[in-house]
């Protein structure tokens, strides 16, 4: 039995859908439920802060990018120990992937879809300012535009007075729409943001923590928590997903099941693949993948405890801290049960760890940083001699930009031939791409779903190999495949693509050997 389930949305972007949210989980937390934070989409920052409130990992429902099929596996996972979960929405509640082939009322990605997939209850959030009466009529489109979707109540946020509050209620009333609560409006709440969204739990520190007790204590005081809990449900079946079911799949589909067994049986001496001397990194020995003062992939949280991890296993270096925050739990459990050892390290201040046998540079804002990861030149000078000698390398975006020679004129790990700056305009929206060369990730021919997020660009580009193609408003090629390096702007889904991560860990292994 899962978890029941109330989802958050809103009728755009805007509306207080985090404040909620994560207030919501804060104060159902304090009132002594285990709750299961969950964003739809592809959003990084907003599950930080979700974590800071749940004290578990935020976690995402991307039905683009891991595939529709996959959303309620992930879901029971996710919620695994937890009586409630709550999921924030993206954009307004039918906002999805803009597709002019697609002729349903809900859009891929949306809201709308993850809350019929769960058969959860929606929330709907109301920006209050600028309302009055003509709230019945908003809230009657929503509510019957598609019959699919369950709305359950309403949350006015943002209200500018008792009488106000009352005028909604009224128009609440017209369409039969239970006021789940009133939040007043009180700007010493908003988090800051940057170009990307707000400022990610992690790098706000201190900051965060106090943001998200405020967030609890407004709506503990305004929100009618035991309505929220009663109204909770769901309709999810099957089971949950399963990082070391999904490599196993994932290795019957490449190799077929009669070969399975022979692969796994192989001794790594029998592996085609030798690396050289292991990298000669003066860096500190690296803390255990257990150790809860390490800084996880899941909003600045530890990931939980691996299931299946092997003290033999490769080490696998995951770039960590302020400049590195963005990355999914689901990739941390995959490398686990792929049998990595995975160590989590602050490319800030940390050398590389020793004896690392593959390297993640996941995103975040290092065009924040840049100044002090320039300053770290034990690691940029360990990061290019490992690339040189054959270092499987998996970069996104942040990792990117890492690569490159240098980010705003600081100098960076040189492994990319290319320079990176801010640019004019930001870069947003699902990619279906193709793997144009063969990777330490990917064979070539690959199809995957994507997602870039950006607003830095990469200028005087060399020649080397792209690591995908797509189409938008023309033929698109990007990233780069360099010996052992993939590097991209594309952000990708791991439990989307399990296979590039048993990839991954096969070709640190035989780097390892």
């Amino acid at each position: 039995m899962s978890a029941p389930a109330v989802v958050i949305a809103a009728p755009a972007s805007g509306s207080g859908k985090t404040t909620l949210a994560t207030g919501l989980i804060g104060a159902l937390r304090r009132a002594g439920h285990q709750v299961a934070p969950f964003k739809v989409g592809p959003d990084y920052i907003d599950p930080g802060y979700h974590g800071l409130a749940a004290g578990r990992p935020g976690r995402n429902l991307d039905p683009v990018l891991v595939g529709e099929d996959r959303v309620v596996p992930l879901y029971r996972h996710g919620a695994q120990g937890c009586d409630i979960a709550i999921v924030e929405g993206v954009m307004g509640l039918f906002d999805g992937r803009i597709d002019e082939n697609r002729t349903d009322a809900i859009a891929e990605g949306s809201t709308a879809q993850v809350a019929g997939l769960l058969g959860a209850p929606v929330v709907l959030v109301v920006d209050a300012r600028g309302h009055s009466q003509s709230l019945a009529a908003l809230l009657h489109g929503f509510a019957t535009y598609d019959s699919s979707v369950r709305l359950g109540g309403v949350i006015l946020n943002r209200v500018g007075s008792e009488r106000h509050e009352q005028v909604l209620r009224a128009a609440c009333d017209r369409v039969g729409l239970p006021v789940l609560g009133a939040l007043p409006r009180m700007t010493e709440l908003e988090v800051p943001s940057r170009h990307l969204g707000l400022i990610p739990a992690v790098e706000h520190g201190v900051a965060a923590t106090a943001a998200v007790d405020a967030m609890t204590e407004l709506v503990a005081a305004h929100v009618d928590l035991r309505a929220i809990v009663a109204m909770a449900g769901g309709s999810v079946n099957g089971d949950a997903w399963d990082p070391v079911a999904e490599l196993a799949a994932a290795e019957c589909s490449r190799l077929g099941p009669d070969l399975v067994r022979t692969v796994d049986s192989a001794p790594h001496e029998a592996r085609a693949s030798r690396a050289p001397d292991r990298l000669a990194a003066a860096g500190p020995p690296p803390k255990s993948a257990s150790d809860s003062s390490l800084v996880g992939m899941a909003g600045g949280l530890p990931s939980e405890p691996a299931r299946v991890a092997s003290s033999e296993g490769p080490l696998v270096a995951v770039a960590g801290g302020p400049a590195f925050t963005f990355g999914y739990a689901e990739h941390r459990e995959l490398l686990d049960a792929a049998g990595a050892r995975v160590v989590v390290f602050d490319p800030l201040s940390d050398e590389l760890p020793v004896g690392t046998a593959g390297l993640v540079l996941p995103g975040g804002f290092p065009e924040e940083h840049a100044g002090q990861l320039s300053a770290n030149e034990r690691l940029r000078t360990a990061v290019a001699a490992g690339a040189a000698q054959g270092l499987p390398i998996h970069a996104e975006c942040a990792g990117l930009l890492y690569l490159t020679r240098s980010l705003d004129g600081h100098q960076m790990a040189g492994v990319i031939d290319a320079d990176a700056e801010f640019g004019p305009r930001l870069t947003l929206g699902y990619r279906d791409a193709v793997a144009l060369h063969d990777s330490v990730l990917w064979r070539a021919g690959a199809r995957v779903r994507g997602h870039e997020f950006h607003r830095t660009r990469l200028v005087r580009a060399g020649e080397e190999s792209a690591a995908w193609g797509w189409r938008t408003t023309g033929s698109v090629a990007e990233g780069a495949v360099v010996r052992q390096v993939h590097a991209s702007y594309l952000h990708t889904h791991p439990a989307g693509n399990p296979d590039a991560i048993a990839r991954f860990v096969s070709a640190a292994r035989d780097f390892d050997h």
